[in-house]
C-alpha cells in the first residue's frame, strides 16, 4: 500500500457504456458487508492454517471465484475501487444535472467526464487535436531543438519514495518534495525516465516471457504508428526499442533505487553539462521552464549520465520517432477507437492479461479523479465518511501508535539515544484521515465540454505548473498525496506523515460494526502497516523532520540491517510460479512494514480488550479473528501476465505470501497450534523481529 505502481493505479505505491441512470442505482451506498467480521464463507477450513494461511483464509473464495474478462486481478482493494468508482460516477452525474456555473466545480468535474464519454465527437476529430503537436516533433532539425523539445516532454507526476509513475516514458521526471537536506522547503528532484514498459527488466531479462513481451511491444509500436500515419513503421519501430533498450541499460533497479544516500547527489544547474554531456542541459530546462532553478537533487546519477550519452550518439531521426510514438502513446486513449483499442491489445491483453477493457464510464472516472481529484474528492468525503467514523478510525491511529511507542522502549537491542529519536519520530507524525485538510484550487484549469484531448493536454500543463509553482516554497506537512476517493494509504517520509483516504475506511477494511479484533486485523494492520513504514528500510534513513540523517549508533543499525536482511532471504525463496522467484531486496520495505504493523496492530488490539476476553464468532477466538481478518485483506487472484508483472516491477510481494506474513509472529502460533512439520512454520529464532 505504500505505493501505487502505474499498472494499480495507486491501488495497493496502485488496482458497453452503462447509462447514468444504471450508475446512480447502483452506487447510493457501499454494499453491505455479508457479516459484521471475518467472512467465514470465504475460508477453506480443509487447510491448515500452518500450511497455507492464504488458502486457509480466502481458499473458498478463490475457488469460486472467476476473473472477470476486463480485470487483470480481483483483490478486495478492487472491490472497493468499484465502490468508489461508482459512487464517484454518481456523484459527476449530479454535477452535471445541477448545472453549474461555467467554471464552477461541479461543472468542470461534468464537463471533463462528459469529454470522455463522448466518443462520437472523439472519432468526428480524429487525429486532429494531435497532428501539431506531431508536427512539431517533425519540424526538429537540430540536437539542440531535440533539447527543448525533450525538456517540453517533462512531467511532475513521478514519486520516487513511492515508485509512483516511476517508469515515465519522458526522457527524465521531476519530483517535487522536501528537501532531503532541507525539509522545511520544497525541492526539485529528477529521476530516470524514458521507457514505455513497466521497468529496465522488460528490456534486459533473456526470460522466453520477456523477449515474447518485447517481440509483441515492437510490433504494437510499429501498429500505433502506422494508425497515426506514419510511413515505414516496421523499421521506426525497431529503432524506438533499440534505443529504450540502451535506455534500460543505463538505469537502475528497483531494489537499486531505495538505497536513499545514493539518491542524495545535489547538482547545480550548471554541473549538468559535465557531468552528463550529450544533452544540450540549457536548452532542456528553458523547454522545461526550469531555467532559474539553482539546482537539482539527482536520484540516479549514472543513469543520467548514460542517458545523456545517448542522446549524443543516438541519430536525430531515432529521437524524433521516439518522441512522436511516446506523444501517440501517451494519448491514444483519448483519440479515436482504433488507436486506443490498439493500444489495450497490448498494454491490457499481452502485459495484464484481461482480454477485455474496463467498461467506458469506470475510464471515464480515472479521467476526473486524475485530473479534478480533489474537486472530486471534497463533494465524495461530505457525502461518505461521516465525522463518527473519523473519529473512531482516529482512535484506533492513536492506539496503534501508542502500541508501537511500547514495542520500541521494549526492545534490548537498541540504544537510549536511538529509541529517543525513533520515539521523536512518533510524537511528531502527522496522521491524516478521510480527506486532506486543504485542497488544490483549480481555477487556473481551462475545461471545455467538447474538447478530451484540450482538457488532458492542458491538464497535465495545470499539474506541471501546479508542481513547479510549489520549489523553494515552505513545505506543508500535512499536504496529502492522495484523494479521499482513493483505496489506499500511504506513509510520507519527507513530510512524516500518513494518509488513510475515506475509500479505505470501509468494510471489509473497517466496519465500525465489528468487533475489535476484526477491525484490528483488517484496518488496523493497515495503519500499522504505514506507521511501520517511518521505520523500515528506506523510512529509517529520514529523522523527525523528514531529513536524510543517521540517527542510529553503529551497533544499532548494524541489528537492524542484519534483521531486514534476514527477511529479505525470507522472502527470496517464494516462488508465485514455477521459475518465478521474489526479489526480497525489491519488496524488503513493505515486508519491513507488513510484520512491524501486524505486530503492533496486534498490541493495539489487546490493549483495546482492557484485560478482558474478546467474543467469540463462529467459534473462532479474539485472536483468531484477528490473525484472519489480516489475511482476508489480501483476498485476491491474478491472471499469470498480471503476476509476472508485479513481481517484475512492484515493491509489495504478491498477496499470498503477504498473508503468509503471519508466520513471523509468535501469537499466530499460539493461536492456530502451529507445528513443526507444518510448511510455514519457522523456528523461535528464525522468525523475523523488527521492531
Amino acid at each position: 500500500m505504500r505505493s501505487a505502481q502505474k499498472f494499480l493505479n495507486s491501488a495497493l505505491k496502485l488496482v458497453g457504456v452503462i447509462t447514468f441512470g444504471l450508475l446512480a442505482a447502483a452506487a447510493q451506498d457501499a454494499p453491505k458487508p455479508e457479516t459484521h467480521g471475518i467472512n467465514v464463507a470465504n475460508m477453506d477450513r480443509s487447510v491448515k492454517p500452518g500450511d497455507d494461511f492464504h488458502l486457509y483464509c480466502n481458499g473458498d473464495w478463490i475457488k469460486r471465484t472467476e476473473i472477470p474478462p476486463d480485470r487483470s486481478r480481483l483483490s478486495v482493494f478492487a472491490t472497493l475501487t468499484d465502490v468508489s468508482d461508482k459512487r464517484t460516477a454518481a456523484l459527476v452525474e449530479e454535477a452535471a444535472k445541477s448545472g453549474g456555473a461555467a467554471g464552477s466545480s461541479a461543472r468542470k468535474i461534468a464537463d471533463l467526464y462528459n469529454s470522455y464519454m463522448d466518443e462520437a465527437a472523439i472519432e468526428a476529430k480524429g487525429l486532429a487535436p494531435l497532428q501539431p503537436h506531431l508536427k512539431a516533433v517533425a519540424a526538429i532539425s537540430t540536437k539542440r531543438e531535440l533539447a527543448a523539445a525533450l525538456g517540453e516532454t517533462q512531467r511532475a507526476d513521478v514519486d520516487a519514495l513511492n515508485n509512483t509513475d516511476f517508469h515515465t516514458p519522458h526522457l527524465f521526471g521531476l519530483w517535487v518534495a522536501p528537501d532531503f537536506n532541507d525539509s522545511d522547503h520544497y525541492a526539485a528532484y529528477l529521476l530516470q525516465g524514458g521507457l514505455q514498459l513497466p521497468d529496465r527488466e522488460y528490456y534486459v531479462s533473456n526470460s522466453d516471457q520477456m523477449r515474447d513481451i518485447r517481440s509483441k511491444y515492437q510490433t504494437h509500436v510499429s501498429a500505433m504508428l502506422k494508425l497515426a500515419g506514419f510511413t515505414d513503421t516496421d523499421a521506426r519501430a525497431e529503432r524506438i526499442v533499440a534505443l529504450e533498450h540502451a535506455i534500460a541499460g543505463k538505469h537502475l533497479s528497483l531494489a537499486e533505487n531505495d538505497d536513499i544516500h545514493q539518491a542524495n547527489n545535489t547538482w547545480k544547474q550548471a554541473d549538468f553539462a559535465a557531468k552528463a554531456p550529450g544533452l544540450d542541459w540549457a536548452e532542456y530546462f528553458r523547454g522545461a521552464g526550469l531555467s532559474k532553478q539553482a539546482s537539482f537533487i539527482v536520484w540516479q546519477p549514472t543513469a543520467f549520465t548514460g542517458e545523456s550519452a545517448l542522446v549524443a550518439s543516438t541519430p536525430l531521426d531515432t529521437w524524433k520517432d521516439w518522441l512522436a510514438y511516446h506523444l501517440i502513446e501517451e494519448y491514444g486513449g483519448i483519440l479515436p477507437k482504433a488507436l486506443a483499442d490498439e493500444r489495450y491489445a497490448f498494454f491490457g491483453k499481452v502485459l495484464q492479461g484481461a482480454p477485455e477493457q474496463r467498461p467506458r464510464w469506470q475510464r471515464g472516472v480515472v479521467i476526473a479523479n486524475r485530473y479534478l481529484g480533489d474537486d472530486v474528492g471534497k463533494i465524495y468525503a461530505q457525502r461518505y465518511f461521516s465525522p463518527e467514523a473519523k473519529t473512531q478510525a482516529q482512535a484506533m491511529v492513536a492506539n496503534i501508535i501508542a502500541a508501537f511507542r511500547k514495542r520500541i522502549e521494549a526492545l534490548s537491542w537498541m540504544a537510549a539515544s536511538t529509541k529517543a529519536e525513533a520515539q521523536t519520530k512518533l510524537n511528531t507524525l502527522y496522521v491524516g484521515v478521510g480527506y486532506p485538510e486543504t485542497w488544490i484550487d483549480y481555477a487556473a484549469y481551462d475545461v471545455r465540454p467538447d474538447d478530451i484531448f484540450g482538457n488532458v493536454w492542458r491538464g497535465n500543463i495545470f499539474k506541471y505548473h501546479h508542481e513547479v509553482a510549489r520549489l523553494g516554497a515552505p513545505v506543508d506537512r500535512k499536504e496529502w498525496s492522495m484523494t479521499p476517493q482513493t483505496v489506499n494509504a500511504v506513509n510520507l517520509p519527507l513530510q512524516n506523515a500518513l494518509n488513510f483516504p475515506a475509500a479505505i475506511l470501509q468494510p471489509p477494511f473497517f466496519d465500525p460494526l465489528a468487533p475489535a479484533a476484526a477491525n484490528y486485523g483488517a484496518i488496523g494492520s493497515v495503519i500499522g502497516h504505514e506507521i511501520s513504514h517511518t521505520f523500515d528500510s528506506e523510512g529509517a534513513a529520514f529523522d523527525s523532520k523528514g531529513r536524510v540523517r543517521n540517527w542510529w549508533t553503529p551497533a544499532d543499525l548494524a541489528h537492524f540491517e542484519a534483521a531486514t536482511a534476514k527477511l529479505a532471504a525470507q522472502y527470496d525463496t517464494y516462488k508465485p510460479l514455477p521459475g518465478l522467484s521474489l526479489n526480497g531486496k525489491q519488496t524488503l520495505a513493505e515486508n519491513i512494514a507488513d510484520v512491524a504493523g501486524i505486530s503492533a496492530s496486534y498490541d493495539g488490539y489487546r490493549a483495546s480488550l482492557a484485560g478482558k476476553e474478546a467474543p467469540v464468532q463462529d467459534g473462532f477466538s479474539g485472536d483468531k479473528q484477528f490473525f484472519i481478518a489480516f489475511g482476508q485483506d489480501y483476498r485476491a487472484k491474478s491472471r499469470e501476465a498480471a503476476l509476472r508483472q508485479q513481481v517484475a516491477v512492484d515493491s509489495h510481494s504478491p498477496a499470498e505470501f503477504r498473508a503468509d506474513t503471519v508466520r513471523n509472529i509468535d501469537a499466530w502460533y499460539a493461536a492456530f497450534d502451529v507445528k513443526p512439520g507444518e510448511t510455514l512454520y519457522l523456528a523461535p529464532a528464525e522468525r523475523v523481529r523488527i521492531w
